[in-house]
């Protein structure tokens, strides 16, 4: 899954690079096709954990990861306009890395166990995007646009090939003799599932709001040069993270942790000056970035009935990637009329716009679970 997520945070600096350099268009337009993608994705997540659910692992990863290569292959060859057209299918039919992990883990980690197998997994998450968008740019700059978009075609395809021939499993035994039956979407998507993925989608649009906004500090000081340093610390600092939230016996809730991300970032620009200033007064917030993602993949997991836990985890992909596609514009418009100090704070206080609905729902008692779910109940976490 490491393999299989490294092209994914290829995908976005490679297809802008390619639409502004190669095509010559606008960073907008470069902007349109990407939100088409991740657009698709997030619409496409629930309808493949779906599938997952129904018919298996390796049909849907195989139907995925061909229609992926085509894509790339075949898209520094298309016009503006056709790569806008196909943007969003494209992006429905890549395949849920993040999702199918955290399925696979749910399947072979025991429940009291998981919180160190999903801050193991968000740490993974983290070496990839430190590797990946450099190794991405490394190799559009060193090698023309057309290869190195069919070269991330042939990665996707054969990373897809790999999670095909190991086949991991995304329910056991147990769980297929619980539920033979898809229980009905009202009696598990309930308004503390949902105020869950609320959080998860808040915490994205603080995380992609606070690099939005770490990079237009860096630029408007001339500082740009220090930009990977920066984005390094701050990798590191969720790693760190993710290890403590991971280590311990009982970690703090998941509301605590979103609110404690969102609240950090937003005074990050009274302090955005001088360059290494900033990055130490960015590494608190970071440290909850990775237990705030691990606690609410872990919440995801206890609460989805093992029958439907592929299309609850493609839910929680989707609000992420919703999450990410709105960070981007607003923290971009609160800078481009005020100031990059002001784009911390609108990364905190629109984090937790989003999440407060989420927060109000974790607070509500629990209901009675439909019938797979208390075997889960039961187990201690």
């Amino acid at each position: 899954m490491f393999l299989a997520r490294l092209p994914m945070t290829m995908n976005g600096v490679l297809l802008t690079l390619y639409v502004v350099t190669g095509l010559g268009r606008g960073y907008g337009a470069a902007g349109l096709v990407g939100a088409g993608v991740t657009l698709g994705m997030a619409l496409g997540a629930p309808l493949l954990g779906r599938a997952f659910d129904k018919y298996g692992l390796r049909p849907i990863v195989a139907v995925c990861g061909t229609g992926t290569t085509a894509f790339w292959i075949l898209a520094p060859h298309l016009p503006f306009e056709a790569l806008a057209a196909v943007a969003v299918p494209a992006g429905m039919l890549s395949v849920p890395a993040g999702s199918l992990a955290r399925q696979v883990l749910a399947t072979l980690v025991p429940v009291e166990e998981r919180r160190a197998a999903y801050s193991l997994d968000t740490i993974s998450i983290e070496a990839t995007f430190m590797i990946g968008p450099a190794a991405g740019i490394a190799a559009i700059t060193a090698f023309s646009p057309t290869w190195t978009l069919s070269a991330l075609g042939v990665l996707f395809g054969g990373t897809a090939f790999l999670i095909w021939l190991v086949n991991p499993p995304i329910r056991d035994a147990a769980d297929l003799g619980v539920a033979t039956a898809r229980p009905p979407l009202r009696s598990w998507l309930t308004g503390r599932l949902v105020g869950t993925l609320m959080v998860a989608a808040g915490a994205l649009f603080v995380l992609v709001g606070t690099e939005l906004a770490t990079l237009a500090t860096l630029r408007a000081h001339g500082d740009i040069g220090v930009t990977g340093l920066v984005i390094a610390v701050m990798c590191a600092a969720s790693i760190t993270g993710g290890i403590v939230h991971g280590s311990v016996k009982r970690s703090l809730p998941q509301g605590v942790l979103m609110l404690l991300l969102a609240l950090l970032v937003v005074p990050v620009g009274l302090a955005e000056q001088p360059w290494w200033l900033l990055t130490l007064v960015l590494i608190p917030t970071n440290l909850l970035c990775a237990p705030t993602l691990a606690a609410t993949t872990e919440t995801v997991s206890r609460l989805a009935p093992p029958r439907v836990r592929g299309e609850a985890m493609g839910l929680m992909d989707g609000f992420t990637r919703l999450g990410l596609a709105a960070g981007s514009p607003v923290v971009g418009f609160a800078i481009d009329h005020s100031s990059p100090a002001w784009g911390f704070a609108a990364a905190g206080i629109g984090g937790l716009v989003i999440a407060s609905a989420g927060l109000v729902g974790l607070r509500r008692p629990r209901r009675p679970e439909p019938a797979p779910v208390p075997a889960l109940a039961e187990t201690p976490c």
